[in-house]
């Protein structure tokens, strides 16, 4: 096992791992040995979304090159919604597992033979080069998964190529040095964990779909009714129609999906579910938040309510914490909201002066995410959670409890600057610690004593900061008392672009420059930050949607991405099209040449989840048969 620092929450299962090291420094270096690596614990693996991460053909010295596909494809996905807003639900355990000989069998760059841990292997690679299906012995990859736990719900394997492939199901494969291999996964979470359906219009590549002609489909993101008729039956995607969407383009009906051209139609021109490299629209988002905070209880932990509790203790709850907005935590007393609770985890009973006899106290938590609009998915226990315990005039037992944290934020990454950090301490029966807060070296007001430090509400300038949290006993403010620490990294990453082909430039127009071209030109993007991490390089065109800039599919990393009028043809599928179908139409759809002047907008998200300002500039490009007016 490989040795680490001790992290929060993982303190059992890294002891462990400790314990491993010192036994068999030597041995994890031996073909077949795993070395398991919490990569966030965000909670109890059987209430999180817990996702393992496998390497396969990656030998003992190539380690650290997992460790970088691994870091970038988790990267990419901490920059797609909802995993964005919602990775802390989610658990990431990494299996480092070492492979006599590097690569995967039958890879069709190469075609050569591998025996790998895992039997990866290109499906028909030996004799196919166009082979993109990479298959997994699954049986073994749940056993070296049940290493770093028994609650999984979704494996990936990253397996050590640069050629693109991949198969999806609760066992994932990817290719782990590919350009487009980082997008794999969340195509696959969407149906493992959103039971999203393809939105695709072909079942084989380069072959059209035929006409669908069953029922309505059972899917939240495909149907057989016209836009009037979801309106008119408040029938699926109807509370979204006209929306601007998150993918590009306007949310409402467009022909083909479920491996069908015609006879079906989906929400959106282009999503995540039918083109990797845009984001779920809001269709498949709504249905992607409701399951992926499904797999978490909002009601964590709480004073136990199987017997009446003392009128003059304290009821608390645990809950878990999104990313960059807080839950909405509501308590009442006999029926009547109690005032100025301030989404207090805690209510201290004693304060109320309630009178002799039983009463009752419940708090309901909702989640208000702007990501769901469906009132049934808001009221559903994805979102909403409440519990209801009988107050009576029995005595207080206290109990001794330490004065500690039990659970909060991770501390061993920057968090980012519009973050919400949050603790969770011990209870005592009979009062509530103190929670005090400083950013920068100074204390920040908490009069409601809460377990959260919205950072988006202190306006921080540029830079890196330091925000801290300590636990005292308010019945002994001068005694034991525990402090945690955080870097903020509010610096948002930096991106330049550069057009290496010949180009001509003319005078800015509104800040912008102007370019002009023939026939094509690629684009590469790079980026930088002052803090370790991939950073993910995102572009639109035109006001679509936003695109992850992977570079060019079946090239090296780091390969500028290409466009022309009409896109690219690579193993049937369209790249870097200019036409108004967006840049990745399907090759038989009739489309327009994009010639002419086009708007590029580009942009990079950090590790910690900071967002550059967008930069831009402006395209023209025209055909070399045409006089060279430049």
């Amino acid at each position: 096992m490989r040795c680490s620092t001790p992290t929060k929450k993982t303190m059992l299962a890294v002891l462990a791992v400790l314990t491993l090291c010192l036994a068999m420094p030597l041995a994890a270096q031996e073909v077949g040995n795993a070395t398991v690596v919490p990569i966030q614990v965000n909670g109890d693996s059987e209430i999180r979304f817990s996702m393992v991460v496998l390497g396969d053909g990656y030998t003992a010295g190539e380690q650290e090159r997992f460790r970088e596909h691994l870091d970038r494809h988790l990267n990419v996905l901490w920059s797609i919604e909802p995993f964005r807003s919602y990775r802390s639900y989610i658990n990431v355990y990494a299996v480092e597992i070492v492979s006599g000989e590097s690569g995967i069998h039958c890879d069709p760059e190469h075609q050569e033979e591998r025996n790998t841990p895992l039997g990866m292997n290109f499906s028909g690679g030996c004799t196919n080069p166009n082979a993109r299906g990479i298959l997994v012995d699954q049986d073994a990859a749940r056993e070296y998964a049940t290493l770093a736990t028994p609650h999984f719900d979704q494996i990936l394997v990253l397996a050590n190529t640069d050629t693109y492939g991949g198969i999806g199901g609760r066992v994932a494969t990817t290719s782990g040095g590919n350009a487009i291999g980082p997008l794999i996964t969340p195509h696959e979470i969407g149906h493992s964990l959103g039971r999203l359906q393809d939105e695709y219009t072909y079942s084989a590549r380069g072959v059209p779909g035929g006409h669908y002609d069953g029922d309505e489909p059972a899917s939240t993101q495909l149907t057989l009714l016209t836009e009037e008729e979801m309106i008119e039956q408040q029938a699926k995607w109807w509370r979204w129609l006209g929306e601007e969407s998150e993918a590009g383009g306007i949310i409402g009906r467009y022909e083909g999906g479920m491996s069908r051209v015609t006879g079906v139609w989906r929400p959106s021109r282009h999503s995540m579910m039918i083109s990797l490299g845009y984001y779920f629209d809001q269709i498949s988002l709504e249905r992607m938040t409701e399951r992926t905070s499904g797999q978490v209880e909002l009601i964590a932990a709480a004073t136990p309510n199987d017997r009446p509790v003392s009128r003059e203790s304290v009821v608390w709850i645990e809950t878990p914490y999104p990313v960059y907005h807080e839950l909405d935590v509501h308590w009442k007393l006999n029926g009547v909201l109690l005032r100025h609770t301030d989404n207090s985890r805690s209510v201290e009973l004693g304060p109320l002066d309630l009178g002799l006899g039983h009463h009752e106290l419940t708090v309901t938590v909702v989640d208000p995410t702007d990501l769901v609009r469906d009132p049934a998915i808001r009221a559903s226990d994805a979102l909403t959670a409440t519990r209801t315990w009988i107050i009576d005039s029995s005595p207080v037992r206290p109990d001794p409890v330490p004065v500690a944290f039990t659970s909060w934020t991770q501390t061993d990454r920057p968090v980012g600057g519009k973050d919400v950090v949050y603790v969770e301490t011990a209870h005592p029966v009979d009062r509530v610690l103190t929670v005090a807060w400083s950013l920068n070296g100074e204390p920040v007001a908490n009069p409601g004593n809460t377990r959260s430090f919205n950072l988006a509400e202190q306006n921080l300038p540029p830079g890196t900061h330091s925000l801290s949290a300590s636990v005292t006993d308010p019945a002994d403010p001068a005694g034991e008392a525990q402090t945690l620490s955080w870097v903020v990294d509010n610096t948002p990453p930096t991106v330049e672009y550069f057009l290496p082909d010949p180009v001509r430039v003319e005078t800015e127009v509104d800040g912008r420059r102007h370019y002009h071209v023939q026939d094509q030109f690629t684009m590469e993007l790079v980026t930088a930050d002052d803090q370790p991490g991939y950073v993910v390089a995102e572009f639109r065109v035109n006001g679509d949607g936003w695109h992850h800039y992977y570079g060019w599919p079946d090239a090296p990393l780091g390969t500028p991405y290409l466009f022309t009028p009409s896109g690219t043809n690579i193993k049937e599928l369209i790249y870097g099209s200019l036409a108004s179908e967006g840049l990745s139409p399907q090759p038989w759809e009739p489309r327009e040449p994009g010639w002419g002047t086009h708007r590029i907008e580009y942009r990079a998200i950090d590790a910690a989840g900071n967002i550059s300002e967008p930069g831009e500039f402006l395209v023209t490009i025209t055909p070399s048969s045409e006089p060279d007016t430049m």
